[in-house]
């Protein structure tokens, strides 16, 4: 058969460009080798937030005296929590299916390889094989859990976030090696159910390294003051898996000391891996850089008619970031004229509690580029809706060109900040000013007044400071 565009994978940038594509009238076909909706669906985005969620409800129910409510001690369920889980992810997946038949988009189902020709050799579950051509072929083979090399995921003691999914029975101590999103997404989630948790972090700057300093170092203070263990500027040097526990051997990369730490679970969360290897580039001289397919703005690699966008692309490893890399692609293949996507305005979010959220240059950052700043800050401490709801840790942060007002970056931590951040990006995006973001009347009571008084600070007109 043959196709307008085939898609190699059905995560959220691949899915994505399908549908975007069957809207602009191209016959369209997406190949899947698992289930349609790729990790995000499957095993990330969707039902880490799901755990995620039960734990945040755990945790209102056990303080829910402070809210004048009286209830029995709560017990955390764990496998239920993973049920629920992955119920939600199955019906995402479901809906992606159901997005496929409205759009008319064929799904190949089993292993798509890339072959000369414009060509996909698509394998199947029994191993027949089955040839498509296609005028333009999108590779979103999206990645998968980084390996170190002395961190080898065994799917039992040593894990991937994968498996921290669906672990048959909650640990008792878990060690966590790596302080991104995924990281400290599985440790406050498994902290809040019981389990006693460390976190090592390789960079000096310990809990979500490329966040603001600010951002990090409160979270630090919140994480330690529950009761996480913290070890930064640290690497796990040995896993000790042949006992009933693994034994962690960790070692300061400041003074070179060295700790060992027991625990029934490690969970390698060091990143992400592209899902490069054996698909086929090799055979159509594709080019890639240390396993990252080079393309151009509008997602084009070296080889006329191939394309690649997401995580097998060196730009933030996100699914809001593949999707619209796909349909940036699709329209450009469709002669549309679209805007090559702005990587300095892209929102990231960490979905622990408090919430972190951000956008453009820390403050580091932006002195590093020779900006004379404006910064404000806002602590959720002096909002009244935080107040009223009983979550005050937190704030909000924003820089701005001294010069010229513009936002340059925006930084938050807090309840439900990942809900904020918009605003920041649109702003942004709209080249804004700081006096047009201060003079845009903000609801009150509520959290997202902070970005107005944040702003306020920063020209030293703050209200309620």
């Amino acid at each position: 058969m043959h196709f307008d565009i085939i898609v190699l994978g059905s995560g959220p940038g691949g899915y994505v460009a399908a549908i975007r594509a069957a809207q602009l009238g191209k016959k369209v076909a997406v190949i899947e080798k698992e289930s349609l909706g790729g990790v995000c669906l499957n095993w990330g985005c969707i039902p880490t937030k799901a755990l995620l969620k039960s734990a945040q409800v755990f945790n209102y129910i056990s303080h829910a005296s402070d809210y004048g409510i009286t209830v029995g001690a709560p017990k955390a369920e764990f496998g239920q929590m993973v049920s629920r889980s992955r119920a939600v992810a199955d019906g995402m997946s479901k809906g992606v299916n159901f997005l496929m038949k409205k759009n008319k988009i064929t799904v190949l189902e089993g292993y798509g390889r890339l072959a000369r020709g414009k060509k996909l050799v698509v394998t199947d579950k029994e191993g027949k094989k089955a040839e498509y051509t296609a005028d333009h072929i999108i590779i979103a083979t999206g990645g998968r859990a980084k390996e170190l090399p002395n961190l080898k995921i065994d799917g039992k003691k040593i894990i991937g976030y994968r498996e921290a999914m669906t672990l048959p029975m909650q640990p008792k101590k878990m060690v966590v090696v790596g302080a991104g999103a995924i990281g400290l997404e599985f440790a406050y989630f498994y902290h809040s159910i019981g389990t006693e948790v460390t976190i090592v972090e390789f960079l000096e700057q310990g809990l979500l390294p490329r966040e603001d300093a600010e951002v990090s170092k409160e979270l630090a203070k919140i994480y330690k003051k529950a009761g996480m263990t913290i070890l930064a500027n640290a690497a796990v040097e040995t896993v000790e898996t042949t006992g009933k526990q693994c034994i962690v051997t960790i070692k300061s990369r400041k003074d070179g000391s060295v700790q060992t730490v027991e625990c029934d679970i490690v969970l390698s969360a060091a990143g992400v891996s592209p899902n490069t290897e054996d698909i086929g580039l090799e055979a159509l001289g594709i080019e890639t850089d240390r396993g990252m397919i080079k393309t151009d703005e509008y997602y084009r690699t070296n080889v006329p008619g191939i394309y690649a966008i997401g995580d097998v692309i060196p730009t933030q490893a996100l699914a809001h970031v593949a999707s619209a890399e796909g349909i940036t692609c699709v329209e450009k293949i469709a002669g549309h004229h679209p805007e090559p996507i702005d990587y300095t305005n892209i929102p990231s979010c960490t979905y622990c509690w408090p919430e972190v959220a951000s956008v453009g240059l820390t403050e580091a950052q932006a002195k590093e580029a020779g900006y004379e700043l404006k910064i404000g800050k806002f602590p959720f401490s002096a909002s009244g809706k935080a107040s009223a709801s009983g979550s005050k840790e937190g704030f909000v942060k924003v820089i701005f060109d001294a010069r010229y007002g513009e936002l340059l970056g925006a930084h938050m931590i807090g309840a439900n900040v990942t809900e904020m951040i918009a605003e920041l990006v649109v702003a942004k995006k709209l080249e804004s000013t700081g006096h047009e973001i201060l003079k845009s009347i903000h609801p009150h009571p509520t959290m997202s007044e902070a970005v107005m008084e944040a702003t306020a600070a920063a020209y030293d007109e703050v209200i309620h400071l």
